[in-house]
């Protein structure tokens, strides 16, 4: 897998490609659709977050509100009065990369002046573009996710993810967002309604390389899994683990993740396999080659 260097705010950076990165989800909301309530105070949520740290996280997620279908909007002053406590201590804490999930320039701005170093938006620039302009400013990673939400969508998952992802790339350069800079999410749940859509977009993940930046994916304990495997949604890790494996080796570079442990797990295995095939190649012998060849 070719190696990329992200770049991020506050002089950091995340080596891309011959290892798998996990980032943990950190919702601090009273409504997320598995975890709302169990970190919504700070002491919870930063102890949450220094258990996935323990667990392999390379990054720490926080949100602030909830991006469920049909989850109540909130306030930009209450999402701000959530995740900046907790990103001010998470940074103030130990050298963890942080992302801020938010779709709001001016939450964007404040997050990374407390510490975050990636801005995660999952409406893709389309909702407030003046993301890419923040971006721009404070050199923060930008995470641009694609979504079917408020749109009719083409009927093709992968033309619908290359029109809508080319015209975030066209909002993002526009700003003057270096491409280094960014990292593609294609937004599994988000608008894709039926479990075969989603699993249709795993099948073809492999045809968004064709974008050129690298991808997060961000499957987990989505409700497509439930339907594949019949468990609920506190259940789904396993299922979850599988994606990831399968979306690694489809070439995904980050995974945004509830339960860290056994997803880091699983991508280690996935991650040592790919290390054994390409050393295969490496090793394998021209004279076999051109005798089987003969």
């Amino acid at each position: 897998m070719t190696a990329r260097r992200w770049q991020l705010a506050h002089g950091r950076h995340l080596d891309l490609g011959e290892r798998a990165v996990v980032a943990g989800i950190l919702n601090v909301t009273p409504d997320s659709f598995s975890d709302g309530g169990l970190f919504d105070a700070t002491e919870t949520a930063l102890a949450q977050a220094r258990r996935m740290i323990a667990e392999g996280a390379g990054i720490v997620d926080v949100g602030g509100e909830s991006t469920r279908p049909g989850a109540a909007a909130i306030s930009a002053g209450e999402e701000q009065a959530r995740v900046l406590p907790v990103i001010e201590a998470l940074a103030s804490a130990g050298d963890v990369l942080i992302s801020v999930d938010t779709y709001r320039a001016e939450t964007a701005r404040l997050a990374v002046a407390a510490g975050a170093h990636i801005v995660n938006d999952v409406w893709g620039l389309q909702r407030e573009p003046d993301i890419a302009r923040i971006a721009v400013e404070t050199g923060a990673g930008l995470i641009v996710m694609h979504t079917g939400r408020d749109r009719e969508k083409l009927p093709d998952v992968i033309a619908d993810q290359l029109a809508f992802l080319g015209k975030s790339l066209e909002i993002a350069r526009g700003h003057g967002v270096a491409d280094d800079h960014i990292v593609l999410d294609p937004g599994f749940g988000f608008a894709k309604e039926t479990a075969e859509e989603n699993l249709d977009l795993m099948a073809r993940f492999s045809e968004l390389h064709g974008l050129g930046l690298p991808l997060m994916a961000g499957t987990s304990r989505k409700r497509f899994i439930g339907t594949v495997t019949g468990r609920d949604v506190a259940d789904r890790a396993a299922g979850t683990a599988a994606t990831s494996v399968i979306l690694r080796l489809k070439g995904a570079h980050l995974f945004r993740v509830h339960d860290v442990a056994i997803n880091v797990d699983a991508l280690a295995m996935a991650d040592a396999m790919l290390a054994r095939e390409t050393a295969a190649s490496a090793r394998k012998p021209e004279s076999i080659v051109g005798k089987h060849d003969a």
